[in-house]
C-alpha cells in the first residue's frame, strides 16, 4: 500500500495535469456545440470500430460452427437432389428415397502413386457402407472400398483401378472414366465411338449406368481427344473440375436399390 501512495506522490503533478486537462476537454466540449459534435462523431468511431473487430473476432471462433452447419445444410440439399422425383414431399418420406446422403470429412488423401486411397473419418457405424459413392461439392471423387467401424477408405478415381461409368453431358453417349497416372489433375474418358460429336471445354458427368453414381453428377471438362490405334474410340484427357490436391468435406451417396439390382444382375447372369 505504501508503495501505491509513493508512486501517486511522486507523479502527483502529471496527474493534477491530466485532471485539469480532462475538465477543460469536458468544459470546451459542454459550451461549444461544434467541439461537442466532433467529440460525439469521434465516439460513435471509436466504438464502432471496437464493435466492429469484436464482431469480426466472434465470427472468426464461429468459422468452425458455421461451416459444420453449411455442411449439413448441404447433405439436406443434395438428398433432395438426388431423390429430385419425389422431392415435393418435405421432409422426403423415407420409403420414397433412391438415394441417402452423408457427409464426412477426409483425414488422409494420396494422389502421386498408381493406386490412391483416401481415408475419411466415418465407418459402419455412422452408416458407411461398401461401394458408396463419394463426392465433394465439385464433382466425384471415388468409391467406398473398405469400412472398419468408424473410418473407411476410399478407392480415389486416381487409381489405375478406377472405372465409373461417364458421359458427355445432355448427349446418351456413354463409356469408361479411368486414370493413367501420369496427372492428378486430368482422368480419361474412353470408349466413346468416333461418330460423336466433340468440343473441347465439353462438360463430362456420371452416366447413370451404374448402381453407385445418380446421373449428372459433374466430372470435369474435355480437355484435348485424339483417336486411339484402331481409330474406332476416343481417347479423351479430362481435366477434373476437383482439386484432388485440396479437400476437405466429402459426401457419400448410398444407392438404397443396389442391393436389389445386384441380385437381378446376378440371377440374369446365371440364367
Amino acid at each position: 500500500m505504501q508503495r501505491i501512495i509513493n508512486f501517486i506522490l511522486r507523479n502527483r503533478n502529471a496527474f493534477l495535469y491530466s485532471f485539469l486537462a480532462l475538465i477543460s476537454l469536458v468544459i470546451t466540449v459542454r459550451s461549444h456545440s461544434y467541439h461537442q459534435s466532433k467529440f460525439f462523431n469521434s465516439s460513435k468511431w471509436l466504438t464502432g470500430n471496437v464493435y466492429g473487430t469484436a464482431s469480426d473476432v466472434s465470427s472468426y471462433f464461429n468459422l468452425r460452427e458455421e461451416n459444420t452447419r453449411l455442411v449439413e445444410e448441404n447433405e439436406r440439399l443434395r438428398r433432395m437432389l438426388f431423390n429430385a422425383e419425389n422431392a415435393v414431399i418435405e421432409p422426403l418420406d423415407s420409403s420414397l428415397v433412391d438415394y441417402e446422403v452423408l457427409s464426412a470429412k477426409l483425414i488422409k488423401n494420396s494422389f502421386t502413386s498408381p493406386r490412391n486411397y483416401i481415408t475419411i473419418d466415418k465407418g459402419r457405424n455412422q452408416g458407411v457402407g461398401q461401394d458408396m459413392g463419394v463426392i465433394t461439392t465439385k464433382g466425384i471423387l471415388g468409391i467406398v472400398e473398405n469400412v472398419s467401424n468408424n473410418f473407411a477408405t476410399v478407392q480415389s478415381i486416381l487409381n489405375t483401378k478406377s472405372n465409373i461409368n461417364a458421359k458427355i453431358k445432355h448427349s446418351n453417349y456413354f463409356g469408361s472414366l479411368v486414370w493413367d497416372a501420369k496427372d492428378y489433375t486430368t482422368a480419361q474418358l474412353v470408349d466413346i465411338p468416333r461418330l460423336v460429336p466433340l468440343v473441347v471445354g465439353d462438360t463430362i458427368v456420371t452416366g447413370g449406368m451404374s448402381s453407385i453414381f445418380p446421373e449428372n453428377i459433374p466430372i470435369g471438362v474435355i480437355k484435348k481427344y485424339d483417336l486411339n490405334a484402331s481409330k474406332s474410340f476416343y481417347n479423351i484427357d479430362v481435366e477434373l473440375f476437383n482439386d484432388m490436391v485440396n479437400i476437405k468435406n466429402v459426401y457419400l451417396i448410398e444407392n438404397k436399390n443396389r442391393e436389389e439390382i445386384k441380385a437381378l444382375e446376378s440371377t440374369t447372369k446365371n440364367e
